[in-house]
Formats: C-alpha cells, sequence, structure tokens
C-alpha cells in the first residue's frame, strides 16, 4: 500500500535540513538519538503492520472459523486512514500557507489508478504465497529496473551490479523452486506460488510507474511535500476503491472481486478483525512519519538501509512468532536475497561518497 514514496522525495513540512551522513546539525550525540528514534519507529511501525497483515490473511475468525477473504478492503481502509492522516499533518504543519507552487489535487488522479491495483495484487499474493515469500518477491524491484533500463534505454550496469542482481534473482527463484513447509501451506487459503509471485511481481511494475509519476509531479510542482502527495494520492485512491468495493457489486450481481459490504459485515461479526485494521492502518501512517523524518535528517539513501533491514527481521519474527518456518536451503536463499540488497547499499553509500568527496 502506497502512500507516499518511500525512499525517495523531499521532507516533509517543516523542512529541517537534511544531513545525509555528513558533519553539521548538532552534537554527534544528538543525531545517533534521532537516528535510533527513527530506526526504532520505522521497525516498529512495518514489523507490527507486518504481523497483522499476515495475521489477517491467515488466521481464521469467530466459532465458524471463516477467513477473512476480503484482503483488498485493507487497501480501502489504509486509504481513508492515510488521508485523514495527511490532511492533519498538513494543518498542523502548513502554518497556513500558500497552495502555490504545490500540486492540485487533480494531478493524482492518473497516478492514483496504479496505486490502487498494484498494492492489491501485492496484498492479494498473500492468498497464494506466504508472507516471507511476498516479501522476498517485493524486494526484488532493482530486477525490472536494470531489465528495462538495458533492454529499452541502452543503460550500462557495472559488473558488482549485475552481481547485485544475480544474488537477487538467485535468491527469489530458489526460495519460489524450494518446497515450502506443510504447515505455511495449510495457512493459506489457496497455495499456488505461481500466481502468487506473478501478483508480487505485477505489484513491482505498477509500483515503478506510480513512483516515477510521483516524482515527476514533484519536480513540475518543488513546493509539493509527502504530505500533499499523501493526501493526493489517498484521496483518488479511496475514491477508485469505494468504487470497485461499494459501487460495483451494487451494480452486478456477481461482482467477482472483493465486496466492501460483505467486508464490513465480517468485522461487525468479528470485531477483533475490525481492530488489526485499523492498527494495521495506523502503523502505515505513522510509519510513513518516521520515514519523512529519517529521509529529511539523514537521507534516502540512509532510509533505504533502515528499510531493508527491517524486512529481513519481518521474515525472521514471521519464521519465529507466525509459524512460518523456513528449511535451512530457505534461509539461504533469504540471505542470498539480502546479500545482493546490502552490496546494492553499499554500492550507493560508495558512489555518494565519491561524489561528496569530488563537491
Amino acid at each position: 500500500m502506497v502512500t507516499a514514496r518511500k525512499g525517495r522525495g523531499g521532507g516533509g513540512p517543516p523542512r529541517p535540513r537534511v544531513i545525509d551522513g555528513g558533519g553539521g546539525g548538532g552534537s554527534m550525540a544528538s543525531r545517533v538519538a534521532v537516528l535510533a528514534f527513527c530506526v526504532a519507529g520505522i521497525w516498529s511501525a512495518y514489523i507490527t503492520q507486518g504481523v497483522l497483515q499476515e495475521t489477517l490473511s491467515t488466521k481464521r475468525f469467530g466459532p465458524e472459523a471463516r477467513r477473512f477473504d476480503h484482503l483488498a478492503f485493507l487497501n480501502f481502509a489504509q486509504n481513508v486512514v492515510c488521508f485523514v492522516w495527511s490532511f492533519i499533518m498538513i494543518k498542523l504543519w502548513s502554518s497556513g500557507g500558500s497552495s502555490a507552487g504545490r500540486a492540485p489535487l487533480r494531478k493524482y488522479w492518473g497516478v492514483s489508478i496504479t496505486n490502487t491495483i498494484g498494492p492489491a495484487m501485492g496484498i492479494e499474493a498473500l492468498k497464494f504465497i506466504s508472507y516471507p515469500a511476498q516479501v522476498l518477491a517485493k524486494s526484488s524491484k532493482m530486477i525490472p529496473v536494470m531489465l528495462m533500463g538495458t533492454i529499452l534505454y541502452g543503460v550500462k550496469y557495472t559488473f558488482p551490479e549485475y552481481i547485485c542482481t544475480f544474488l537477487v534473482a538467485g535468491g527469489v527463484s530458489s526460495f519460489a523452486l524450494l518446497k515450502t513447509s506443510s504447515k505455511t501451506i495449510k495457512k493459506l487459503a489457496n497455495p499456488n506460488a505461481p500466481l502468487g509471485y506473478t501478483l508480487c511481481f505485477l505489484n513491482l511494475a505498477f509500483d515503478g510507474y506510480t513512483n516515477s509519476t510521483q516524482d515527476l509531479i514533484k519536480s513540475r510542482y518543488p513546493k509539493t511535500n509527502p504530505w500533499d502527495i499523501m493526501l493526493g494520492m489517498n484521496f483518488w485512491g479511496t475514491i477508485y476503491n469505494a468504487v470497485i468495493m461499494f459501487v460495483a457489486p451494487l451494480l452486478f450481481s456477481n461482482w467477482p472481486y472483493a465486496n466492501g459490504f460483505e467486508a464490513v459485515r465480517f468485522c461487525q461479526e468479528n470485531p477483533e478483525v475490525a481492530w488489526d485494521i485499523l492498527l494495521f492502518c495506523l502503523c502505515g501512517a505513522v510509519g510513513q512519519n518516521f520515514i519523512f523524518l529519517t529521509i529529511s535528517r539523514f537521507g534516502s539513501l540512509t532510509n533505504t538501509t533502515i528499510t531493508t533491514t527491517r524486512k529481513f527481521m519481518s521474515i525472521v519474527i514471521s519464521s519465529v512468532i507466525s509459524g512460518n518456518p523456513l528449511s535451512l536451503k530457505q534461509w539461504g536463499s533469504v540471505v542470498m536475497v539480502f546479500s545482493g540488497l546490502s552490496l546494492q547499499i553499499f554500492l550507493k553509500w560508495k558512489r555518494k561518497k565519491v561524489r561528496d568527496h569530488k563537491e
């Protein structure tokens, strides 16, 4: 569920000075304390959100032990909560400032279509593959980026960059081919690995377009801040998901997709689900706060490092706490993927250090 882009873009209002690994901006102790605060915030928010997402997709609720089959409803709820959250943040921090130079709401209607479809595919994948498999698949964003760059634009990549891609692609592929434990398979609604991974990769493709378009909006309207993007994306996302989940079922009696009315009814019959959904949405909104703070104080590269390590911890916690045991070979695949991601981050840090030295 994309709110505003994670890992790119400027800081939200107020706009503190970006300190991307270099001096200034207070004592070392205070900077370390702020960084630790950001790490704790991002880890706790998104790891908790991951646990809740996995719970809602695998647990059986009520005396009849029914599944919550309306996972797309999470996207609608996330849109609503993040829209309200960003509206409050803008009112708190804008100080009555002019909207001149900021992208109007109408600029987000097109990109919000892919921002609605992509996350829906990602969360629907949890019906077919386990949460660790979904996290690994969605960590391989560099693969389509490099493929498209090479094929369409003739971009030349360095040998270490190809090594990164090989490690990530090899790790995800080997994890997908290895046998999943019977305990994990029993928890899935409809085990179907090819379909689940296909949905994840389509999610990445739509996210790539969404992120690029957000960057374009930001470049055309330089005074647009992350809260503006979050507001615009979730305003249209709420409308689109409301039409899909509440209007379409009224118009088509055999509507094949998620039904918002049934989701609400399920929550009324199982209040535990409603509370889990609310907490899930709040974790996403609060997590965005910490991401914006991290980017504005330490830069996008630091944020990428924190979110990558968070994904690894999510897999560990899913395996230990949520009862998704991984074999030794599967752990090898996980380590392979995150070795590739770690090498990619190291290369970015190295390039940044060289660039800063030249400046």
